[in-house]
């Protein structure tokens, strides 16, 4: 069986509108309103499609041959060491920038916690209820469920120690809450035969840090309740929101109080809607569509079971744009499309992808889950301490499993709001280029950058970024190396490269699927010293090869242009003319003018492991340096596979 792909939009040429547009769709508020969204909730937890605890017949059928694995896995916790995360480990984030050293212990007791609840939900036996109590009451003993990364931004002192002040909600406390909440929903009767006090502490916490605090609270940056123009919506706002209504969903029984609290998040993920293009593409890329368009699909999944499906936006086009998303940035291999942030590997797990495909009904979105487990020795049936999804997933497991495997890549995926582009052809290449402004979501400073795949093989590739530390999102993030469009395929103009900003971005971009040419200028994306009249870069992609063009303009030269590519593998420059990299089984040759460029080759070692497990030890920078200071000309290269 063979899944055919079309464009977003199948026009033989095709400009884009403006970037960074905020929408007001208002998508679920037009759904339902707070009346309505009152009359059709479900009350009591009725909507749970999952055994109750006691349900012990129930929940073997549910687990099937699954049910050993989790009793194993909670068998390993058994012994384990509740750790306590010291003052000085959240104060580290400020000395050094380290975030690892709170985060680590704290996850790691977090997931411990998800093990033993799904262990004690397989076996039922109250093996591990006392540990799992240690668990929680350490939990409810912690003075925040907040990173200390997200502490600065909310907290009344602006450091990253907690100040006692004030209950912030983040990603993790929000997982945490919901993790606390299916742990109460489940288990409050059994911690109560121990003592009444625990499940009392446990209902009190998560009442006073997420439920009370949500209501009350507004001043959250993900919230967006007060949007206004130039803010920007991410991932933050549908993952944050969606474990806020999970908690409320499991223990909010009051109608009026439930009623106000979903749609107070509906208010809230409209603004995220909002803000993302109507062409569906995650600019955050595909390590974060997870997060980002994943964690919306749950949200509205959740608000569908809450509403016996009453409530639901599944039908509208976006949202199934947003999905089939991160079925185009798929290469081959693992390998993805990968701008900003994310990793050239992995995105995307495939009972997420299939469980959003037969919600918005897309038949390429199941196949390509299917397609994605099968090149797995087994399928993952835990998201860590994410307990909803590990429960979906057993809930569609045996029905994923009856889907045929298959992937077909798309000759070309256009987003036109967005300015993704990706083109392919049947000898093997891939070809991802963009446009967009330097203010993306995660944003490196990349305007018309582009990656090279041959053979599923990234060959001219975007780095991605190093492990996260404070500066990764601080005042000091460009001077990272990673995040600079001098270290993306990109050129140096006049001895400047493109600064962070809004005002910084491509114009007159255009997509012609009909010649494979993808074209943007990029004068706009680079800083008023740089003196750039003009600078439009061309990608055309023929059956052998691709061919990049640079048409140029200055207001006046003073440093001799600097064109870059990053790659990896092997990098040849002795012969005059042409670049030989050879990359696994491919091999592949960069030819440019002699009598224009002198190349130099960079090697950057990487000894951040977040970048060496993807590429290896090192990556190489090619530089072609012109031999000439001109104010005007054309640069061509061209790429093609070797023998």
């Amino acid at each position: 069986m063979k899944i055919l792909f079309h464009s977003i939009l199948p026009f033989l040429f095709i400009c884009s509108i403006p970037v960074h547009a905020y929408t007001e769709k208002d998508l679920l508020q037009k759904a339902a309103s707070l009346e309505q969204i009152k009359s059709a909730l479900i009350s009591d937890q009725q909507w749970v499609p999952y055994p109750t605890y006691t349900d012990r017949a129930g929940w073997d059928q549910f687990l099937g041959n699954t049910k050993d694995h989790f009793i194993s896995e909670g068998e390993k916790r058994l012994s384990y060491e509740w750790q306590v995360v010291p003052a000085t480990a959240y104060i580290e984030f400020e000395r050094s920038g380290n975030r690892r050293i709170m985060e680590d212990p704290f996850g790691q007791n977090n997931q411990a916690i998800a093990d033993l609840l799904m262990a004690e939900l397989a076996e039922g036996k109250g093996r591990f209820i006392d540990q799992l109590i240690n668990g929680v009451f350490y939990s409810c003993e912690m003075s925040s469920w907040v990173l200390s990364a997200h502490l600065g931004r909310e907290q009344i002192s602006h450091r990253s120690l907690p100040d006692n002040k004030k209950h912030v909600i983040d990603l993790t406390s929000g997982d945490l809450s919901s993790l606390l909440a299916w742990v109460y929903y489940y288990l409050h009767g059994e911690f109560d035969k121990v003592n009444p006090a625990i499940s009392e502490r446990l209902r009190q916490e998560l009442q006073e840090r997420t439920l009370d605090t949500f209501m009350n609270d507004s001043s959250f940056w993900w919230m967006a309740l007060d949007y206004k123009p130039g803010m920007m919506v991410n991932n933050w706002n549908p993952w944050c929101n969606f474990n806020v209504l999970q908690t409320f969903f499991l223990l909010e029984n009051d109608r009026d109080k439930l009623a106000e609290a979903v749609y107070r998040t509906m208010v809230s993920v409209d603004k995220f809607i909002n803000y993302t293009h109507s062409d569906g593409a995650c600019e955050e890329g595909p390590s974060y569509w997870g997060h980002a368009a994943g964690k919306m699909y749950d949200y509205l999944q959740m608000l569908y079971d809450g509403t016996g499906g009453k409530v639901s936006i599944f039908d509208d086009p976006m949202i199934k744009n947003m999905g089939e998303y991160i079925v185009r940035s798929y290469v081959g291999n693992g390998w993805v499309v990968n701008f900003a942030d994310a990793s050239a590997k992995g995105g995307g797990s495939g009972p997420l992808i299939y469980r959003y495909g037969k919600a918005v009904r897309s038949e390429d979105m199941m196949h390509f889950a299917a397609y994605l487990n099968s090149r797995s020795e087994k399928i993952a049936v835990s998201s860590g301490r994410d307990i909803f999804r590990t429960l979906q997933t057993l809930l569609y497991f045996d029905e994923m499993q009856q889907v045929m495997p298959t992937y077909k890549t798309p000759s070309h995926t256009w987003y036109p709001e967005t300015e993704f582009c990706y083109m392919s052809n049947k000898n093997g290449f891939f070809l991802a280029a963009k446009g967009g402004y330097n203010n993306e979501s995660h944003n490196h400073n990349d305007i018309g950058t582009f990656s090279l795949y041959l053979d599923t093989v990234p060959v001219f590739i975007d780095a991605g970024v190093g492990t996260y530390t404070r500066q990764t999102f601080s005042s000091e993030r460009y001077s990272i190396w990673t995040m600079q469009s001098n270290y993306h395929n990109l050129p140096l103009i006049n001895g400047a490269a493109q600064p962070f900003g809004t005002k910084y971005k491509a114009t007159d971009v255009k997509f012609n699927p009909a010649r494979m040419q993808f074209s943007a200028n990029i004068a706009t994306a680079y800083p008023e010293e740089a003196g750039v009249k003009q600078w439009t870069r061309a990608y055309t992609l023929g059956k052998n090869e691709l061919k990049i063009e640079d048409r140029f303009a200055l207001n006046g030269a003073e440093t001799p242009n600097q064109v870059n590519f990053l790659t990896w593998g092997t990098v040849d420059i002795s012969r005059p003319g042409e670049i030989i990299v050879k990359v696994e089984s491919v091999n592949a040759q960069l030819s440019y003018d002699k009598n224009i460029f002198t190349p130099v080759i960079e090697t950057i070692t990487l000894d951040d492991p977040r970048l060496s497990n993807v590429w290896g030890k090192e990556i190489y920078r090619v530089s072609l340096n012109a031999k000439k200071v001109i104010p005007s000309g054309t640069y061509t290269y061209t790429i093609h596979k070797i023998k």
